[in-house]
Parts: structure tokens; C-alpha cells; sequence
């Protein structure tokens, strides 16, 4: 399946009609889909090349070492997060990955009331925390842009999201999906899910096997092409519109057997806001017939409920 893809450039240019046609098949794609691929979104090839360069050497290292990153107490939300860790929502089998991850670093001076843990840095590999600094404020950009351009579909302020994910709680993941040496009992790669957090931002993977599911009950295979991010819709997202935009379930899927002793490698960014943020359903999606679906929470209540659902919180 060739999921719809659009042109950042069309809505950061000065073409007013081609912004306002982009604002539409974004919103559009959202409500029908839940995904797109975006081309035009100003990170470089080569600095995603160099990205995972860091992030294969990273779980390249050996397991000790890579254990004196994985810090009791962040709930992952902070360094390394060691095989079989985590596991789907409703799903008892953990996912046959593991993952290292990095957060907000905020340098303006800002007060944030849940005060970030700090990055856990990499002392191993040369490079390895500019990078992903470099690369987490590049999402940023991006990702701020297309909640600009989802604001306006909502026929909210453009700016609307901007004060609320400036200085956000996001997140950059690194996932090593390792070689499989033998038969899963149950889980596959990553179980099916929905995102937690506004969007998530996917540049590029190691090999295929991400899958969603349409609104026909089948699970379909995504691909975009070498110059595209692939961006979803999230839970928190969804519950603000009322269901109007769609986190729509996706899951990773064990390669044929043939490619068990291959690893797959992949980098999502997951866009959140800062904790505080009300989660509470916009009056403008709520009607007779699409009455409030979800109680009022703040985004930070809702990522404490989640994270301990997926097992990465006591």
C-alpha cells in the first residue's frame, strides 16, 4: 500500500493555494488513513545516514556495556531499554526488540513543571549525542510544521500547538529489532499498537515488515519511498479531536525465515507536548452524532497511564 504522500514545501511556501491544498489531503489522509509520507522535510539524506550509522554501532556494543546505560527509575524514557523489556498494550508477550532513547534538553531556561531527567550520554562513540540532539531539533521543526498545518484543518489558530510542544516531552527512539534464532511462541517483532504521543515521525528503516491495518480489517504493508518520513496520527491526537483524526493501529512483523539472522533498525520520533497540555476533546468535534468519546487528562496523566500499561512503568 502507497500511503498518501505530501509536499511540505507546498505548505511552508508562499503559494497560498497550494498551502491550502496541502492543509486538505493532510487532513483528509488523517481521517481516512491515519498515515502519510511527507517528502520535502528538510533533513538530509546524508545526516540520516549518519544517524544510523551511530545508532548500529550503538547496539553493536557489547551487551555490558550497553546494560551501564539502561537506568532504573525512567521508565525507559531515558537511555537504554534491554531486550524483551516492553510489551503492546493488551499484550503479554514483550516485543522482540530493544531500544535506546533521548529526550528534551531545554535551552532557553524555560521552567518545566515535570523537570526532564537528563540524556544519558554515550561515551563510546564519538559524535553519538550531537547527533541525536542535531537530529531531535530537526524533528522538531518538522513535526511543528505539520501540526501548523493540522491546526488549521481543525480551524484552530495555526499556531495553535506551538507554545504547547515547544519544550515538549518528546522522544527520539533508536529500535534494534535483533536476528531472530528461533521460532517466536508468540510475539512478533513490535505487536500491534497505537502511538501514544500528537504524531510520530518515522525516517526511514533497515528492512520492511512495518504493517497498519485498514478500515477493512486487513493488515496492509507500508512503504515510502528513500526521501520520505512517514508520519502518524497518535493517541493523545486522536483523543483531542474526539476520533475525528485517527491513531490507526500499526505493528512490526517478523521477516520470512529466510531473513531470521538479519537485524532491523529503525528511528521514530515521537512528537509529544508538555505535560500539562489538556487532552480534553475540542468542542468543535463534538456533535449529537459524535458525542465526547474520552474524560478530561492532562498529556502527562495520559502518558503515566500508558507507559505503565506497556510494562515500562510500576
Amino acid at each position: 500500500m502507497n500511503i498518501p504522500v505530501v509536499d511540505l514545501a507546498d505548505f511552508i511556501g508562499n503559494d497560498a493555494a497550494r498551502k491550502r491544498s496541502f492543509i486538505e489531503r493532510l487532513g483528509t489522509a488523517y481521517e481516512e488513513v491515519g498515515f502519510v509520507a511527507v517528502k520535502n522535510h528538510g533533513i538530509a539524506d546524508a545526516f540520516i545516514a549518519e544517524l544510523y550509522e551511530h545508532v548500529q554501532d550503538f547496539f553493536s556494543l557489547p551487551p555490558e556495556k550497553k546494560l551501564q546505560y539502561e537506568i532504573p527509575g525512567l521508565a525507559g524514557q531515558r537511555g537504554y531499554t534491554s531486550f524483551g523489556r516492553e510489551h503492546a498494550k493488551g499484550s503479554e508477550a514483550p516485543d522482540l526488540k530493544e531500544f535506546f532513547q533521548y529526550g528534551q534538553t531545554v535551552e532557553d531556561g524555560e521552567v518545566i513543571p515535570e523537570e526532564y531527567p537528563p540524556n544519558v550520554r554515550v561515551q563510546e562513540i564519538a559524535g553519538f549525542d550531537s547527533t541525536f540532539l542535531q537530529a531531535y531539533r530537526s524533528f522538531e521543526k518538522t513535526g511543528k510544521a505539520l501540526l501548523q498545518a493540522i491546526a488549521l484543518y481543525l480551524h484552530l489558530d495555526e499556531h495553535f500547538f506551538d507554545n504547547k510542544i515547544h519544550n515538549g516531552n518528546s522522544i527520539l527512539r533508536a529500535i534494534h529489532y535483533p536476528p531472530i534464532t528461533q521460532a517466536p511462541k508468540s510475539a512478533i517483532r513490535a505487536e500491534q499498537h497505537e502511538d501514544i504521543n500528537l504524531i510520530t515521525l518515522l525516517v526511514g528503516a533497515s528492512a520492511d515488515g512495518l504493517q497498519i491495518l485498514n478500515k477493512q480489517g486487513e493488515w496492509v504493508p507500508v512503504t515510502s519511498l528513500p526521501d520520505q518520513i512517514v508520519v502518524n496520527v497518535g493517541d493523545m491526537l486522536q483523543r483531542l479531536t474526539n476520533n475525528k483524526l485517527k491513531s490507526t493501529t500499526h505493528r512490526v512483523v517478523n521477516p520470512p525465515k529466510e531473513f531470521w539472522h538479519t537485524s532491523r533498525f529503525s528511528i521514530p520520533f515521537f512528537l509529544h507536548p508538555k505535560g500539562g497540555m489538556s487532552l480534553a476533546c475540542l468542542d468543535s468535534c463534538i456533535d449529537k452524532e459524535h458525542p465526547k468519546a474520552y474524560p478530561d487528562a492532562t498529556a502527562g496523566e495520559y502518558l503515566d497511564e500508558r507507559l505503565r500499561e506497556i510494562g515500562l512503568k510500576k
